[in-house]
């Protein structure tokens, strides 16, 4: 008996950084295959019915996009208010946010050809330099900098849902031009904030031992700011590229 291994978080019931990362990699891997399936819609099927293939395929990735809004609304409200973390709920997020990524980048994807690609390249190269420096000290959260981000995620939040009133009234985003570069670009700095404290909600779940369900819960948490990462890189992007 004295010469048995030491339990591990598995055999104790408990949370380890594999079982984090794997939940993480797993409602990750969701989103990008979901997203690439239907990103590839529009070009699919303009191969196989020429322009009016490329339309069904357009009006496809619309539909797409719309019901991965809603659904990821709904889904992320109850991975939110729920007491006990539910991998069914995070996955069906990560299905909904595949249908919602996806049908933004394929429609993009058909007006400035090469965008997505640059989008996802750009959400990586970001989120790795994040990691790069979280794990080698550099970012760190502080309770003062926590202040700060959520005054300017209230006031993020405020100022959508004016540009929302200013298209549904006027017809035009407050979003473009330089005032749409530079919110896109204080958004960037905020998601990668967020980031930091996901990196950080994970460490310390870890290190406490939490039940492993919880591993589910901090995947939401990193998929929800990778989602948001990529399309404020993405709307940048489309922002230079309208400007070509």
């Amino acid at each position: 008996m004295y010469d048995s291994p030491s339990a591990t978080g598995h055999d104790t019931g408990r949370m380890t950084m594999k079982d984090a990362l794997n939940a993480i990699t797993a409602t990750l891997g969701i989103i990008m295959v979901v997203g690439f399936v239907v990103a590839m819609m529009p070009f699919t099927l303009a191969l196989v019915a020429g322009p009016a293939g490329a339309q069904a395929g357009l009006a496809l990735a619309g539909a797409a996009t719309l019901i991965g809004v809603i659904g990821g609304l709904v889904a992320a409200l109850i991975n939110i208010f729920k007491k006990q973390p539910s991998p069914v709920a995070v996955i069906a997020y990560a299905i909904f946010e595949g249908l919602f990524l996806g049908g933004i980048s394929g429609t993009m994807e058909y007006f400035y050809p090469g965008i997505a690609l640059q989008a996802v390249v750009g959400t990586l190269a970001v989120a790795g330099t994040v990691l790069v420096l979280f794990r080698v000290g550099v970012l760190r959260t502080s309770p003062r900098l926590n202040k700060i981000f959520m005054v300017a995620m209230i006031a993020y939040m405020l100022f959508g849902l004016v540009n929302i009133g200013t298209m549904l009234l006027m017809g035009q985003s407050l979003r473009d031009g330089m005032l749409g570069l530079a919110i896109g670009g204080i958004a960037v700095v905020m998601a990668s904030y967020s980031l930091v404290m996901d990196f950080e909600a994970v460490q310390h779940a870890s290190e406490a031992g939490v039940p492993r369900k919880y591993a589910w819960r901090l995947a939401f948490g990193v998929a929800v700011t990778m989602v948001w990462l990529y399309v404020e890189v993405l709307r940048i992007l489309m922002i230079l590229r309208g400007n070509d």
